[in-house]
């Protein structure tokens, strides 16, 4: 069964071409919204906080502060919507999933850069 599913979603979901990135990197996702009749690309830009989920199913967290507010939304690697990703900065972070970073403030919500 699972080989059948596998199969189903290697040829009939569409794979689009996005930079490899991981838990702790900074990055701007642009999506398309619908609003009636209109469509327009609207960014999200934020630490991510967790990639969880293979092949079709694969999802991947994003939080940002939105003044003093934190802001989570969850974007699926497959979704239509999706125009693009870029990675501002990659961070360097030991775990995969840093919720750890929900409960930080101030100069301790700092990641450590990576600079290659």
């Amino acid at each position: 069964m699972d080989s059948l599913i596998k199969f189903v979603e290697d040829e009939f979901v569409s794979k689009k071409d996005f930079p490899q990135f991981s838990s702790g990197d900074t990055v701007t996702v642009y999506y398309e919204i619908k609003e009636g009749e209109k469509t327009r690309t609207q960014f999200f830009k934020g630490v991510v906080i967790q990639r969880r989920g293979t092949g079709a199913t694969e999802t991947f967290t994003i939080r940002k502060m939105s003044g003093t507010v934190g802001v989570e939304r969850i974007f699926p690697i497959n979704m239509p919507a999706l125009q693009k990703i870029e990675i501002n900065k990659q961070g360097k972070v030991r775990r995969s999933r840093i919720f750890y970073f929900r409960g930080l403030t101030g100069k301790k919500a700092r990641i450590k850069e990576v600079r290659s």
